[in-house]
């Protein structure tokens, strides 16, 4: 049994503690939303009282936060300076998706210490976090990855070492800017063909048996009514929001103008998630972008 702490219980995290918790592991964890702490006591967590204590004297913690600021204020000096508070030679594994320049910082930090640092962001979604079937994009010495493997697995069913730290977050957001492409993608095709007369649930499996087929169309529908245990299934709540999907998108923008990357693509998958986002869809699930093609809320 580890001693783990864990920071950061929302669609995710919460999911990800519990397996952690289910494993058999001691899992120390806090939420700044309360009843993602009381889930998290049910699935057989037990509830700090802050961010610090949640941490102390923990072999292992992990973080699943939204964005680089939230990562940078958790872990280093000019925020709570979490990292003084664990014992040397700690691993510290940040599964959230942020920018390359934090996931290093953080990293080098952590490495001054005497700590250990991985950038691990994940992917597979809410139904995978909940099935402990996520994929593990890591970033950071070779020695640390496989430390973390026997922690990882009991979230996961894929782990992956990228390269050096921050090869974690280059990786996913490759990853995530074809996401956003392709479910763009599926949303509008499947829009052209309902407007057409076809049967979204005949389409779907009419495309995924041919060429069109991909991850958003067989694993992920957009469309409600076609495939069950996805977010579009439950009026687009509970999975991966548009505007996560939108701040991902803006991290891949930033990662090609740096590497002068041509990607106009990711730009216009972007340009409609933004847009999407602004018309007041932000906190929905992003494959709600079905709508966008429809023009209107509830597509039937």
């Amino acid at each position: 049994m580890t001693r783990i702490g864990f920071i950061g219980l929302g669609n995710m995290g919460g999911p990800m503690a519990a397996n952690l918790a289910k494993a058999g592991h001691s899992v120390q964890v806090f939420d700044l939303v309360a009843e993602n702490i009381e889930r998290a006591i049910a699935a057989g967590c037990i509830a700090a009282g802050d961010a610090r204590e949640a941490v102390t004297s923990c072999e292992v913690v992990i973080s699943m936060l939204p964005a680089g600021e939230h990562v940078r204020a958790l872990w280093l000096p000019e925020g709570q300076d979490l990292l003084a508070a664990l014992p040397e030679g700690a691993l510290v594994i940040d599964c959230s998706t942020i920018d390359v320049d934090s996931a290093r910082q953080v990293g080098e930090a952590a490495r001054a210490r005497g700590l250990h640092f991985i950038d691990a962001p994940v992917s597979g979604g809410v139904a995978g976090a909940a099935a402990g079937t996520l994929t593990f994009i890591v970033g950071g010495d070779v020695a640390d990855f496989e430390a973390a493997n026997p922690l990882l697995a009991c979230m996961g069913q894929n782990l992956f070492h990228a390269g050096a730290l921050g090869a974690g977050q280059i990786a996913k957001m490759c990853n995530n800017m074809l996401l956003a492409i392709h479910m763009a993608g599926t949303a509008e095709a499947l829009a052209l063909g309902v407007k057409e007369g076809l049967d979204p649930a005949v389409l779907s499996t009419i495309m995924g048996k041919s060429s069109g087929n991909n991850w958003s169309l067989e694993r992920y529908n957009p469309w409600p009514g076609v495939m069950e245990n996805v977010p579009a299934a439950r009026h687009y709540q509970g999975g991966f929001m548009t505007r996560l999907m939108v701040k991902d998108l803006g991290l891949a923008m930033a990662l090609a103008e740096h590497g002068h990357s041509a990607v106009p693509m990711g730009a216009l998958a972007r340009n409609l998630f933004n847009l999407h986002a602004a018309r007041g869809q932000g906190s929905r699930d992003f494959s709600s972008i079905v709508e966008l093609y429809l023009d209107k809320q509830d597509p039937a």
